[in-house]
């Protein structure tokens, strides 16, 4: 094989290696919006595990294979309304839920009291426990984060991936 042919077939094959590794393995974004300040702020990059809960679909959204859920505190990637998100896992599975109207409406997990509109409360206010297989998820940013008290729970195997740092 001639030094040209080598050199075309080494780079051939960094770029393969390069596409798998994105597409199963890691990736590397940008953060566009204030939802998670102060953790992750705008315009951030941060490093994301895509293997930390399962085998991602190709260039799908959701999971192939899962091999562990996500846990409290997590910060995790998924896709909302074809675009990625970043957010906060606030309670699991079969997690409580409580909720309060005193001085503002707001929800209560694990003693962490999290504001809500009137609208997210007259939304969510019968959802006494997460329900199976799904996740709440919440910006760190309570005031600005278009989230789980907006749209709903998120379902574990829709999590593509663990924000590791930024």
């Amino acid at each position: 094989m001639s030094q040209k042919k080598k050199y075309v077939f080494f780079i051939f094959l960094g770029v393969l290696i390069g596409i798998f590794l994105k597409l199963f393995i890691f990736d590397i974004s940008l953060v566009s919006g204030t939802s998670m300040e102060p953790t992750i702020r705008d315009k951030d990059k941060v490093f994301i595990n895509k293997l930390a809960y399962g085998i991602v679909t190709p260039l799908g959204n959701n999971l192939l294979y899962s091999w562990k859920e996500p846990q409290k505190g997590d910060i995790v990637l998924y896709i909302y309304d074809n675009k990625p998100v970043i957010k906060r896992v606030v309670a699991t599975e079969f997690e409580k839920l409580e909720y309060s109207v005193d001085n503002g409406y707001s929800m209560i997990v694990d003693d962490v009291t999290i504001p809500l509109s009137e609208g997210q409360y007259q939304r969510i206010k019968y959802d006494k426990f997460v329900p199976e297989n799904t996740v709440l998820c919440v910006g760190d940013n309570y005031l600005e984060s278009v989230d789980s008290r907006n749209y709903g729970f998120v379902m574990v195997n829709s999590i593509l991936g663990k924000i590791l740092w930024k």
